[in-house]
């Protein structure tokens, strides 16, 4: 209903003011709406390198600017770690810099996961000599190391790139690392060698100004394995293999996807893409993100958002008439996985006749020593070639059949396990609160305890799961998408204590009928009980389950009682 008009004698007339709106560049909106917009606007990110190795790595810690500590830093792969001693019901009560150590994470970029042994060796050599030893191997195929000095970035630059090795980007908002099959163009039963289509992206994208100020982090993903090896449904853009039924092997294309607090699984544009097209459907994408994505709430700023209000017809016609100026071949959706687990682990012969080796760290975590002698292992059985996987997993490629049986053993005397148990292979965790400012709980030694109680309790069990423990509600280790996915929170124990624990979803899965886990009502375990009940959950499981029918299939149909 109209509002009755005032005379300019009743009441003051308002000043008129610009609707700012989700501050979308291509409307128009620059204005910056919040801190980070304008930090960013006030200098690329890309520049604190400059001041890095001329200023802080000189002065040391406390002569960084706040906006480069807390902001710009992460466009070279820095951030401060949590400092030591403060609890998770700290974490959401102080203030920034009362959480910050003088030590930084510092995330190397690893596209496409492709090392060699070379490369290997060198990062080895770095966290052995300027990161205590630390190295994880993260689910986006990236390496992590803590406790890195400021005074010692410019030395460990000039070490990676001399081995072709970069920590650009790989983090803040930014084009972050593109996943790839860690087999691409070596395995047998590869759709399509996407290897080209990162390499291109990369050079077009990645330390590109032209892309250093989007709206939130921007994950990707090319992968022509019909294993769907590269989590593509919880990615910011991904590339499917598949085969067209007039043109062969390209690409489907997926927007959107990305978990956090407001998951979301990514869709199907439904177009198909040759493989020299695919970087051009890359840059239109980021391009579109970076022109439309929401600026004004950070928690509204990823991708997911704008697609979720335009629609996949009307993202596919602005990426096409704006972007592309032409039209999109329409195509099939790939098919259904026909392995459940999609990690390589194991055994596995290469087109070429000689065989890659799949191995399963504990929850991804590693140390320099062991890297630089997984190097040098590689290559004593005639390897100079190993992969990291989206699952935490690492794979050496190129090995002849007569020396396979020789680095399998030689590979479980260091702990990493050719075949292992499947709690082993599916447990999956974050940084936790050991070294991760967000956290509220551990979890990397948490899962790497689980691993060897489940082991103990159930060696029975032979069923592929996905048992993922997160520190905070960010989900940086996939909790909705896991079979049993833990959320950590404090909780109350038994006595009215509050102590580390979980929330737990129950049924995620990707790759398979890709959804997310259900949550039952108060289900909440703590850190000491959660033995107890996977094992008692697990076993229900057994017990209950129809012919072939997987966990997440009976999670979704059983009972609250039975999930309890």
């Amino acid at each position: 209903m109209a509002t009755p008009q005032q005379s300019d004698s009743a009441t003051p007339r308002r000043k008129a003011s610009r609707h700012r709106g989700e501050g979308q560049w291509a409307l128009g909106h620059r204005t910056p709406l919040n801190g980070n917009e304008q930090f960013k606007k006030d200098d690329d990110g890309l520049n604190v390198r400059t001041r890095i190795e001329t200023i802080y790595s000189r002065r040391g810690f406390d002569s960084i600017d706040p906006n480069d500590l807390r902001g710009r830093m992460r466009w070279w792969g820095l951030y401060t770690q949590r400092k030591p001693g403060i609890d998770g019901g700290k974490t959401a009560v102080l203030e920034p810099e009362e959480l910050d150590d003088e030590y930084f994470m510092l995330r190397v970029r690893i596209d496409g996961g492709r090392l060699t042994t070379r490369q290997l060796r060198v990062i080895g050599e770095i966290s052995e000599e300027f990161a205590r030893g630390t190295a994880d191997i993260t689910d986006r195929q990236n390496i992590q190391y803590h406790w890195i000095r400021i005074e010692d970035m410019p030395e460990i630059w000039q070490r990676l790139e001399a081995v072709g090795l970069s920590t650009t980007e790989a983090c803040g908002d930014t084009p972050r690392v593109i996943l790839g099959s860690p087999v691409a163009g070596i395995a047998e039963d590869e759709i399509i060698d996407g290897t080209p289509a990162v390499d291109e992206a990369n050079r077009r994208i990645v330390g590109n100004p032209a892309f250093s100020n989007l709206p939130r982090k921007f994950k990707s993903a090319i992968s022509g394995s019909p294993l769907l090896d590269v989590a593509h449904e919880i990615n910011d853009v991904a590339f499917v293999g598949v085969v067209h039924p007039e043109h062969g092997p390209g690409f489907d294309v997926w927007v959107g996807g990305g978990l956090s607090t407001n998951p979301k699984i990514g869709q199907r544009l439904g177009a198909w893409v040759p493989l020299d097209d695919v970087a051009d459907v890359f840059e239109g994408v980021i391009s579109i993100f970076r022109d439309y994505g929401y600026r004004r709430l950070r928690t509204r700023a990823r991708l997911k958002f704008l697609l979720a209000d335009w629609g996949t017809e009307k993202f596919r016609q602005v990426l096409e008439d704006e972007y592309l100026k032409r039209k999109l071949a329409d195509g099939p959706a790939p098919a259904q996985p026909v392995e459940r687990w999609r990690d390589h682990v194991g055994v596995h012969r290469q087109k070429d006749g000689r065989f890659y080796v799949g191995f399963a760290p504990r929850v991804g975590r590693v140390d320099g020593s062991v890297l630089t002698k997984i190097a040098e292992l590689a290559e004593a059985h005639g390897s100079g070639r190993v992969r990291t996987t989206a699952e935490q997993k690492m794979i050496v490629l190129d090995v002849e059949e007569s020396r396979v049986d020789s680095l399998v053993d030689e590979l479980r005397a260091l702990d990493l396990d050719v075949t292992p148990s499947p709690f082993r292979r599916g447990t999956m965790a974050c940084t936790g609160i050991e070294f991760c400012k967000l956290a509220i709980v551990e979890t990397k030694a948490r899962g790497a305890s689980l691993i060897d109680e489940l082991e103990r309790r159930i060696p029975e069990f032979d069923e592929p799961i996905t048992i993922n423990l997160n520190g905070c509600p960010n989900a940086c280790a996939r909790i909705q998408v896991a079979d049993i996915g833990l959320k950590g929170q404090l909780v109350l124990d038994q006595d009215g204590n509050q102590v580390e624990g979980y929330q737990v979803h129950l049924g995620g899965a990707l790759g398979l009928e890709a959804g997310f886990g259900r949550k039952v009502r108060g289900l909440k375990v703590t850190s000491d009980e959660l033995a107890d009940y996977i094992e008692r959950v697990l076993r229900r499981y057994l017990a209950a389950r129809e012919e072939g029918e997987r966990f997440a299939t009976w999670a979704a149909r059983a009972s609250e009682a039975e999930l309890s």
